[in-house]
Parts: structure tokens; C-alpha cells; sequence
């Protein structure tokens, strides 16, 4: 099995020894959770940290991997801002057909109200 795969399965089920190849460094850590999540967040890393090689003139792995947590903590954020944005947008939509709703409701009331008041069911 290539190093930068998941390793053997742990006595605990479910935690996996994931090993990592990355600037030069191989190390091993302990993690939870699906092998094939496990397997692609470290690819994903991988390719953030080529990103960052890429657009980077540092040579210094601890350097790149500095860069590359503080761009991945960036991306991070900046897709929490665009939910928190989507949620907003979608609790003022649901505001706005509340009010058309209860607009709607209170026309068709108004308008039983009308039809009652017309017809005289004394007849």
C-alpha cells in the first residue's frame, strides 16, 4: 500500500492510522471516520498545498503549510459567510410570503365577510 494511503485499521473500530507524505515529511496520524472521507481530505490538503507551492515563491515546507492552513482557514470562512448569506436571503424570502400569504388571507376574508354581509339568510 502506497505511504500517502489509509494504513491498517486500528484495534478501535471505525479509527484508521492515516499515512501522509506531504513536503517532505512522512508521518502517520490516528483518525477517525470513513476511510474514503479520510483519504480524500488528504488529497484535498495535497492539492492545497501544490495550489500554494504554485502560487507561492516559498521553498520552505513549514512556510507552505503555514500558508496553506491560513488559505484553507480563509476558504473556510468565506464559504460560512456565503450559508450565513443563503440563510439570510432565504429567512427574508420566507418572510416576505408570510406577509403575502396573510396579505392573500385577509383579501379572501374580507371578501366572505362582503358576501355574507349581502346575502340575508333570514329569507
Amino acid at each position: 500500500m502506497p505511504e500517502s494511503e489509509i494504513g491498517a485499521s486500528l484495534p478501535k473500530a471505525g479509527i484508521y492510522d492515516l499515512r501522509l507524505d506531504i513536503l517532505g515529511k512522512k508521518l502517520s496520524i490516528t483518525a477517525g471516520g470513513d476511510p474514503a472521507y479520510l483519504n480524500e481530505v488528504k488529497n484535498q490538503y495535497k492539492d492545497a498545498v501544490a495550489n500554494t507551492q504554485g502560487i507561492s515563491q516559498k521553498k520552505d515546507p513549514l512556510e507552505i503549510a503555514i500558508i496553506t492552513g491560513f488559505m484553507l482557514c480563509d476558504h473556510v470562512n468565506k464559504l460560512k459567510q456565503q450559508i450565513r448569506r443563503e440563510q439570510a436571503n432565504a429567512e427574508a424570502k420566507r418572510a416576505d410570503e408570510e406577509k403575502e400569504l396573510n396579505r392573500i388571507t385577509g383579501n379572501l376574508i374580507a371578501c366572505l365577510d362582503q358576501a355574507l354581509e349581502i346575502t340575508d339568510f333570514n329569507e
